[in-house]
């Protein structure tokens, strides 16, 4: 007990040194062996796939002991982890839990009963109830005793693979997922038909690409994914569509994301302010479907981007491709691991093809000496032997009288039997073991006919060898021609433009403000309201003295007194243009200055002004979209000056930075400055494209160009259910693409030509309207509301000329039209003049078309003379993208 005692009271002083006692063994050193033990362990027998064929160690034991137990029956999951536990002591959740994950993956084991569901995050029911057994592909390219490496397991009772010879890329087709000690690993899963057309290119020696897929679907964007390396990403969205004006569907989710989880993160985003809805149902049954309905008055398509900025909706994942190799932790690329598959693959087929190669010449051998032993009667010769020793020696002596073994030469005329290889004692011992019955119905001519069989399959054997690239080739188009139907791409590979939370955030709070006490906030209910805004939104403030500064909303915020602007500031608003003027407090000069306000830091302060003693702003305007503005300026009556009144144009102002002291106005004192009117934006007009992928606005060149916009100017959608829209040209806006018909920029004089199926009258009809409404973001149908009512063509040409195709006794006949000349325009709400009772079947675009500008000419959308709108036989609809 004393040196127990002595022990533990200098552990404090000993910990860090090493002990000489034998029999105690310092943490330095425990650490050293016992630590690094562990994480080992838990790298290469747990968390970390190995490369070989692309299983965990207890995802190999799981198939294997499947393999054991394989009669073509379903077997019990809880029989199976039994059976799993005799090579390894897992634990049997453990055991359960990773066979589950195997079997939702659809391609190893074939599941029977309730196996869970990993869309909406469902649990498997109890190892005791569900059943499962190996898939037919599994066994196909998973197993083989003659080319699998074994050891022993844990307790020295079983043999267990080292690894199994799979000839598939399985990591690549599964993916993996593992946390150890100082590493992780994450490979996605891809596509099973993109990898085997990659591995067929890998072997041809052509370049490839593979990219992820996913089993829940939904939408990836892979500029980043650096072929999976340390250090790539992918953003991954569900799929979202809209029901009606009110309502959303979510129909595909992204990886790793439950219905459940997404869910429970719409809901949290609500409470938060950050999206406005009425309620989420999740109606999840053989497909994902979650509706959203929206409150009143909501853009659906603003929340469809808030959607992806604050909720499950869109999720990024950084792969990590770590796998294990000789024992070793090995950080690469999905690229390098299909090709150290793909050559694995080819490597196993040479294997296999060697074994197959070397059994039917052994069968071919001794098919050829049987033929000799029984043909020949040599059986006859050792009636008189009395030993075995007499036995093999007559055997031999006889056999080699009619056979050549490889080494000998045939002579001319020679009738032995070539040999592949040469007569053994065991070859002697299996001709003895032939039985009576065998000899006595020996057919020489079926025997003839099996050897040439087993000499046609040698000799192809032999070919594949010598052709091995080839085969392995095929052996891979096998595999896609039996197992690839049904397991196309789910994941719509897409690009995704970056979503500004703040232009997408619901406005949760309302701004008030009071200018004369310098307080700024949402909960001065009692003072001036400003506008709408949210809970991570930056207000700009503007005082009288010429400073300004940024900061964030809160409840209250004391800026300085004398305010006289506050507004939502969006950082890098390059369009946002201030008109100031100012009196200089040292000159006494009344300066005009133009500027935007791109970047700042919070909290700080700015002067506009020359920082002089006395300073102080006259005149002072916001304007969104650069606008000038003629002001008339008014002298004091006491000033010097011969002219007390004139008019100063800001458009003469170059727009500068914050920090510019401005040009001079005037030198005399000024009693105030008065707006006569506002002019256009000084900064040009806005050039505007869609993109054709996203349905989004830009002026990055990308997709549509719609053409240049300034203020007041508004865009005209129409989609195929024959309404339209007009919308102002925000960059946040989103368009329908699968639904939408034409879209460009509005000309209020443009006429709109359209030919529509009357549903209620049966007829097809003709009609030319003006855009009379002018209310934006609401949609007017111009057809019958009948359900069999649809669009077949529209267009704002002057003159529109088309051929048109409709069938008459099961032919098609086609006629010209003038559209202009058959009928006047008429109000938008009319029915039109009747074309015809038939329904058209195909729409030629005869017209010249206008160019808006010269960058417009040749870009997609843009028809020409003689295309062709093909309609589709069971909709109706035309296809303009």
């Amino acid at each position: 007990m004393s040196e127990n005692k002595n022990l533990n009271g200098k552990a404090h002083k000993e910990h860090s040194a090493t002990v000489t006692d034998e029999n105690v063994i310092s943490l330095k050193g425990m650490y050293k062996d016992y630590f690094l033990d562990y994480a080992s362990y838990v790298i290469l027998e747990r968390a970390v796939p190995a490369l070989e064929d692309g299983l965990k160690p207890v995802q190999r034991r799981i198939l294997h002991a499947l393999k054991q137990m394989d009669d073509g029956r379903y077997n019990k999951v809880a029989n199976v982890i039994g059976q799993t536990m005799q090579y390894h002591p897992h634990g049997d959740a453990s055991i359960g839990d990773a066979m589950v994950n195997i079997g939702q993956k659809d391609l190893l084991i074939d599941p029977q009963g309730n196996w869970g569901d990993s869309r909406t995050g469902d649990r498997a029911a109890a190892s005791r109830y569900i059943e499962a057994r190996l898939t037919k592909f599994a066994l196909e390219t998973v197993f083989n005793p003659q080319t699998t490496e074994w050891q022993v397991s844990y307790d020295g009772r079983k043999k267990e693979p080292i690894n199994l010879p799979v000839k598939f890329p399985l990591l690549l087709s599964q993916g993996v997922e593992g946390i150890a000690v100082g590493l992780s690993t994450k490979v996605l899963p891809h596509n099973f038909i993109e990898l085997l057309k990659a591995s067929i290119k890998i072997l041809e020696d052509k370049p490839f690409k593979i990219y992820p897929d996913f089993q829940t679907g939904g939408l990836l964007d892979v500029s980043e994914y650096n072929k999976g390396k340390r250090g790539g990403r992918v953003k991954v969205r569900a799929k979202i569509s809209r029901l009606d004006k009110n309502t959303l569907v979510i129909t595909e989710l992204p990886y790793g994301v439950t219905t459940t989880s997404l869910a429970d993160s719409i809901v949290k985003a609500n409470d938060k302010g950050k999206i406005k809805i009425k309620k989420v149902e999740d109606i999840t049954a053989a497909d994902v479907e979650i509706r959203v309905e929206l409150a009143n008055g909501v853009s659906p398509d603003v929340t469809i981007d808030a959607l992806y900025a604050f909720t499950n909706c869109e999720v990024s994942i950084s792969p990590n491709a770590c796998v294990i190799i000789d024992n070793k932790p090995l950080f690469t690329d999905v690229h390098e691991i299909l090709k150290i598959s793909t050559f694995r693959t080819k490597g196993l087929l040479q294997k296999e093809l060697e074994i197959k190669q070397g059994e039917l010449e052994e069968r071919l051998h001794f098919m050829s000496l049987e033929k000799i032993f029984i043909q020949n009667r040599v059986y006859h010769e050792i009636e008189e032997a009395e030993t075995w020793e007499q036995v093999v020696s007559i055997i031999d002596s006889e056999m080699r009288k009619y056979i050549l073994t490889p080494t000998m030469k045939a002579a001319k005329n020679d009738k032995r039997i070539k040999l592949l290889r040469d007569l053994t004692e065991d070859d002697i011992t299996r001709l003895t073991e032939i039985r009576i019955k065998r000899i006595s119905k020996y057919n020489a001519f079926k025997a003839d006919e099996k050897i040439a069989e087993l000499e046609a399959e040698l000799a192809q054997v032999k070919h594949d060898l010598q052709h091995l690239t080839e085969f392995t080739i095929n052996y891979f188009q096998n595999l896609l021609k039996s197992y690839g139907k049904g397991r196309e791409r789910r994941t719509e590979i897409t690009s995704f433009e970056t979503i500004e939370r703040a232009q997408v955030v619901a406005n949760n709070a309302k701004l008030y403000v009071n200018y004369k006490e310098g307080f700024i906030g949402t909960g001065l209910k009692k003072d001036e309201f400003i506008c709408d805004c949210s809970d991570i939104d930056d207000i700009i403030v503007f005082r009288k003295d010429g400073v300004f500064q940024v900061v964030r909303v809160s409840d209250k915020t004391f800026v300085g007194k004398n305010i006289i602007h506050a507004a939502v500031w969006n950082k890098g608003d390059e369009r946002t243009t201030y008109n100031m003027m100012y009196v200089d407090g040292k000159t006494g000069r009344t300066m005009g200055k133009r500027f935007n306000v791109k970047a700042i830091t919070r909290e700080k302060e700015y002067d506009l002004t020359k920082g002089t003693k006395g300073s102080k702003i006259l005149y002072f305007t916001a304007n969104p979209n650069g606008e000038s503005e003629l002001v008339s300026v008014q002298l004091t009556q006491a000033s010097t000056a011969r002219v007390k009144q004139f008019d100063f144009d800001f458009g003469e102002l170059s727009i500068k930075g914050r920090g510019s002291q401005g040009n001079i106005v005037t030198k005399y004192p000024v009693r105030k400055v008065t707006q006569l009117e506002q002019g256009n934006s000084t900064l040009g007009a806005l050039k505007i494209s869609m993109d054709e992928v996203s349905g989004r606005l830009n002026t990055d060149d990308r997709g549509k160009y719609l053409g240049e916009f300034d203020t007041g100017d508004q865009i005209l959608a129409v989609y195929k259910d024959g309404s339209y829209e007009l919308t102002d040209f925000e960059l946040t806006n989103r368009y329908d693409i699968p639904n939408l018909l034409l879209i460009e920029k509005f000309d209020p004089e443009a006429v709109l030509s359209a030919i529509y199926w009357e549903g209620e009258k049966g007829q097809t009809t003709v009609k030319r309207f003006n855009i009379e409404t002018s209310k934006t973001g609401q949609k007017y149908s111009f057809i019958s509301d009948h359900r069999q009512s649809k669009l077949y063509f529209i267009s704002t040409e002057e003159s529109p000329k088309i051929k048109y195709g409709i069938k008459v006794n099961r032919k098609k006949e086609e006629a010209e039209l003038d559209l202009a000349e058959f009928i006047d325009v008429k109000g938008w709400k009319a029915i039109g003049n009747k074309l015809t009772e038939s329904k058209i079947i195909s729409v030629d675009d005869l017209t010249v078309k206008k160019e808006k500008t010269k960058k417009s000419a040749g870009k997609k959308g843009a028809l020409k003379p003689g295309d062709t709108i093909e309609l589709d036989a069971g909709k109706g609809q035309t296809k303009l993208f």
